[in-house]
């Protein structure tokens, strides 16, 4: 399957960003791309507080996702998307969505992980998705699951995704800029690839406030596409048979003598 990685830099006019996206998804398209992923929350990004952003969350059938729907739909292009998801009983989501090439949403992830670190709480703006069933679509011979960013930073996520049968994984993010993130962003990623022996695709926003370097990585924890700093799409093509090769000689999977268990709420 051959897939893209799109990124770039969303601001604070939703109308710009979904132009953006949309351009995107040409791109994708006209590579040859039969699944495009995008970076989280594509719809809206600011240095502002957190708290700002329940005053742009929008419902699944607002304008931005119904905009990348029909884009997605116009090019027959499955894509992945991040946004700011509205929550009427509370603070907004920042949520995962998957469209088909009809431009149907098939799935949608709600970030577990919020990012409460470096000084940084997006609890204050953000509520926690729920513990619900793991994000995995299928798509040909592959089966595909996802999570946000932070996830990244905690190896379980991953790992409950492998046990619910994926074997690629797909990691919008915002990633952002500061001592050292470009290296622990490649480090965790190539991780999470070698230690599940899975392609894990990330789509990351690019500067100023985010990082780049959108990468696509294979079983065995080889980086075979990599964006850079500027915005743009990057392909490559994931294979059936290299997991299998990979997981052969390496079985860790197999081998491993742990579950992963969710937490219960404290």
């Amino acid at each position: 399957m051959r897939i893209a990685s799109g990124q770039f830099s969303a601001g604070t006019d939703i109308d710009e960003n979904l132009a953006s996206v949309v351009a995107l998804l040409g791109e994708a398209a006209a590579g040859g791309a039969e699944l495009l992923v995008l970076p989280e929350m594509s719809s809206y990004a600011t240095s502002e507080p957190p708290s700002a952003l329940a005053a742009i969350a929008q419902p699944l059938d607002g304008p931005f996702i119904t905009g990348v729907a029909a884009a997605a739909a116009a090019r027959s292009l499955p894509t992945v998307v991040g946004t700011i998801e509205e929550n009427p009983g509370g603070l907004p989501y920042n949520t995962l969505v998957a469209i088909n090439a009809e431009g149907e949403i098939t799935a949608t992830y709600r970030k577990v992980h919020l990012y409460d670190a470096f000084g940084y709480a997006e609890s204050d703006g953000i509520s926690a998705g729920e513990l619900t069933e793991p994000f995995v679509l299928e798509l040909g011979d592959l089966r595909i699951g996802a999570f946000t960013c932070y996830d990244l930073r905690f190896p379980e996520s991953a790992r409950r995704l492998i046990d619910a049968g994926a074997n690629v994984i797909l990691l919008p993010a915002m990633w952002i800029v500061g001592p050292g993130k470009e290296d622990a962003w490649t480090t965790l990623v190539r991780a999470r690839a070698i230690e599940n022996t899975a392609y894990v695709v990330s789509a990351n926003q690019t500067g100023p406030l985010a990082t780049g370097n959108s990468i696509i990585v294979d079983p065995a924890g080889v980086v075979i596409a990599a964006a850079g700093e500027a915005p743009g799409v990057v392909f490559a093509e994931l294979d059936p048979g290299r997991l299998d090769a990979v997981r052969a000689r390496v079985p860790s999977l197999a081998n491993r003598r742990f579950t992963v268990v969710p937490r219960t709420a404290e």
